[in-house]
């Protein structure tokens, strides 16, 4: 097996009493092909109890030895549509699936793991049209399910303006959450976010489509979720005592031509990363939370997205530009001459449960991607390398984050230590021979050891990494160091 061994440099803890340093150990357990009429290998989930991951791969579900990697069940779904996500709590797995007619409302089905059958009881609920993700509050009591509810046909231009707007779509489903109580068997509610009050800026609501619910992200205490409406660039705040939205905040824009913000504007097989008068919406897709102090915060992958038939982007010479921003893509709907708006950051970033920026990994993914050989410059244009999944683990009391990258030449994970939001460090980037385009991502811990799998739809694999922190040699008689300095003040202090 690949191993890739890390240092991260001496860590400095309250009152400058030094913790050991930590090296990662980061090793490819195994990868899995899928195969099959129609299947594609996107969204992973780890059930405990059975030591399996299902693969949700839009016309069924792989289960799959967590262990070895070998093929335990494929769960077919085609019958009732296409299967968009699957969460696991307490042996019981939860499916998103969109109707043949995606327009049309959705449903959610319940698989108890052990048996990988429909659950005893109720176990199909009727939810919103295009159900894309769903997940489990932290204690299992109840599902979310984000009802993406996009238009088949978008609405037309109004009028010659710029920046355009776009008339509503003449069949647009409504967006919304849905709330299933899973001790009930029922539908508690379903959240829309018509009316919500809005806070922040650049929401994009006037690209002929209404709110689109991305993905979820529950608190710790299940108090709060937080619903990235990527297309809007916002996310929408789920009081979870009220089962209702509260606000909608706007995530604001990137200036890429700031210090440490670079672009490669230019898919022209010539890398080269510049500062450019360009911002980015953040528009982020996959959302994570974490609790430091009693404090929430949100991680967020800023992939950027447009409409699906790209009626609200263009070129950005179609706006006057010319030189190395001309081809960029940029939003009609928030662009005009000389102030320009693509889609996506290129980065993941840390806010507060506010919505207000606290961290952004700036060009640091783009640049460690082109550094190990895996940039995609044919993708330079749009969005870089698209992080699109985020998942959470700690490690030697670290708390990581693992960011997937959509479009690089080979399947890439970067992990960073997010364990204090204002002090943030890149690790490393996984780089997996043999998978292309991670989906989704899952991290899990199995007999005191720490996986992180994800599942790549270019590629039509999952694989299957663990992580492991190693103390460095010398290290722990520094910390020695560091604790007997820390008895002699107190000392002093007494």
């Amino acid at each position: 097996m690949k191993k890739m061994t890390l240092m991260i440099g001496l860590l400095v803890g309250s009152m400058g009493v030094a913790e050991a340093a930590t090296s990662y150990q980061i090793s490819k357990e195994w990868t899995f092909s899928h195969s099959g009429s129609g299947y594609l290998s996107e969204i992973p989930a780890f059930d405990a109890m059975t030591n399996t991951l299902w693969v949700a791969g839009v016309k069924g579900v792989d289960v799959l030895n967590a262990a070895t990697g070998s093929l335990v069940q494929h769960i077919d779904t085609s019958s009732f549509g296409n299967i968009n996500s699957v969460s696991i709590s307490n042996g019981m797995a939860a499916f998103a699936i969109e109707n043949s007619a995606r327009t049309q409302p959705g449903i959610v089905q319940l698989y108890n793991t052990t048996t990988r059958s429909l659950a005893s009881g109720t176990n199909t609920f009727t939810v919103g049209a295009l159900p894309d993700m769903l997940t489990f509050t932290p204690d299992g009591s109840k599902i979310l399910v984000a009802n993406e509810g996009t238009p088949d046909v978008y609405g037309t231009r109004k009028g010659s303006t710029v920046p355009r707007v776009f008339n509503p779509a003449a069949n647009d489903p409504v967006g919304s959450v849905t709330i299933i109580d899973v001790t009930n068997r029922s539908v508690a509610a379903t959240a829309t976010l018509s009316g919500v009050p809005t806070s922040g800026s650049h929401i994009r609501n006037n690209t002929g489509m209404d709110y689109e619910p991305e993905y979820i992200a529950v608190s710790a205490d299940g108090s709060k979720a937080y619903v990235t409406l990527q297309e809007a660039n916002a996310i929408g705040i789920l009081d979870m005592n009220t089962n209702s939205f509260t606000q909608v905040v706007g995530l604001g824009a990137k200036d890429f031509s700031l210090p440490g913000n670079s672009i490669d504007p230019l898919n022209n097989g010539s890398v080269n990363f510049i500062s450019a008068n360009v911002k980015g919406l953040y528009m982020p897709d996959g959302i994570a939370t974490y609790n430091v102090a009693g404090k929430d915060y949100l991680v967020t992958a800023n992939e950027g997205d447009f409409r699906e038939d790209d009626g609200d982007r263009s070129n950005a010479s179609s706006l006057g530009a010319t030189g190395d921003l001309a081809n960029i893509r940029v939003s009609n709907t928030d662009s005009s001459a000389g102030d320009l708006y693509a889609a996506g950051a290129r980065s993941f970033s840390i806010r507060n449960a506010d919505g207000s920026l606290v961290y952004d990994s700036g060009d640091i993914l783009d640049k460690e991607a082109f550094a190990r050989g895996i940039y995609d410059d044919a993708r330079s244009r749009d969005k870089g390398v698209e992080p699109e999944g985020v998942d959470l683990f700690t490690l030697g009391g670290r708390t990581i984050a693992a960011i997937g990258l959509e479009r690089t030449l080979k399947g890439a994970v970067a992990l960073f230590d997010i364990t204090d939001p204002t002090k943030v460090s890149f690790i490393d980037m996984i780089v997996s021979d043999g998978d292309k385009a991670p989906e989704g991502l899952v991290a899990f811990e199995k007999a005191g050891q720490i996986f992180l799998a994800f599942s790549n739809e270019s590629s039509n694999t999952t694989s299957l990494f663990k992580v492991s922190a190693v103390p460095e040699p010398g290290s722990a008689a520094m910390l020695g160091m560091g604790l007997l300095s820390l008895a002699m003040l107190r000392r002093r202090q007494k």
